[in-house]
């Protein structure tokens, strides 16, 4: 017989907390009626400058199906706080948390800037991404390295290897899930590998601390620039000049209505 869920959470405090926040976003995006196109991340949209989508890609989910795939993996992957004896533990899985969410949504908009602008795929300037699954493969890709003899638990009744649990669901929802976003979850991959290896290192509490900082000061700030909320107390000043025509105005985001729509 297992544990008792309530233990299980207590062992996987920011776990159970990433499911909660998201859950909750959730419920508030199918409250409101909120679609892709205010939420998600694509290339056009960073272009006019909402960098504030990095994040909220990152934490929205539009299905239940996509939610709770998501989320069941993420338990599974949780394990991760349990081992602080072998270096990782609580602090270790909040701090790359934030740097998966961060490198990992920068490394999907780079990949959509080549593919455009190198191999002129117009396809990728309007696709919009959504979702936490860039997150999900990074920790499967740290555990496979850092804990190889681990098992990936999906559903309470799909057991995979850890060792190849990344490129196994790579493939599998790829050809499952048609619009899952392979470039997102590759993305979320390369940075794991990234970082188990060394690659990203010396994440500590003030480095957590100020990536957090300057993150957030970030997401207010387009916030405000791009018009998708207003600050009244926050005021930044243009660096155009006002006397040549159409130089004062703010961009608008074009309409996403025909945008190609991605899971992450």
């Amino acid at each position: 017989m297992g544990k008792p869920l309530f233990y299980e959470i207590l062992e996987k405090p920011a776990t159970s907390c990433v499911i909660g926040l998201c859950s909750l976003i959730w419920f508030y995006i199918q409250k409101k009626n909120i679609g892709y196109s205010h939420v998600g991340l694509s290339y056009e949209t960073a272009v006019e400058g909402h960098h504030w989508r990095i994040i909220t890609s990152a934490f929205s989910h539009i299905s239940v199906v996509h939610l709770v795939f998501n989320m069941s993996a993420l338990w599974s992957l949780g394990a991760v706080e349990q081992l602080g004896h072998m270096g990782l533990g609580v602090a270790y899985y909040l701090h790359y948390s934030l740097v998966l969410v961060v490198l990992s949504g920068l490394l999907v908009l780079g990949s959509y800037h080549v593919l455009i602008n190198r191999f002129k795929i117009e396809y990728f300037r309007r696709v919009t991404a959504v979702g936490y699954s860039c997150v999900v493969f990074g920790w499967m890709t740290i555990l496979s390295v850092k804990q190889p003899s681990s098992k990936l638990n999906l559903f309470g009744f799909l057991s995979l290897p850890i060792s190849f649990a990344p490129f196994e669901s790579l493939i599998f929802t790829s050809i499952i899930v048609p619009q899952a976003s392979f470039l997102g979850h590759l993305s979320g991959i390369i940075v794991g590998y990234s970082i188990s290896w060394g690659l990203i290192h010396g994440m500590n509490n003030y480095w957590a601390v100020s990536m957090l900082g300057w993150t957030a000061l970030v997401f207010v700030i387009s916030l405000k620039q791009s018009g998708a909320y207003d600050f009244g107390f926050l005021k930044i000043e243009s660096v155009t000049d006002p006397t040549l025509p159409g130089n004062g105005r703010m961009l608008q985001m074009s309409s996403l209505l025909d945008a190609h729509d991605e899971l992450v």
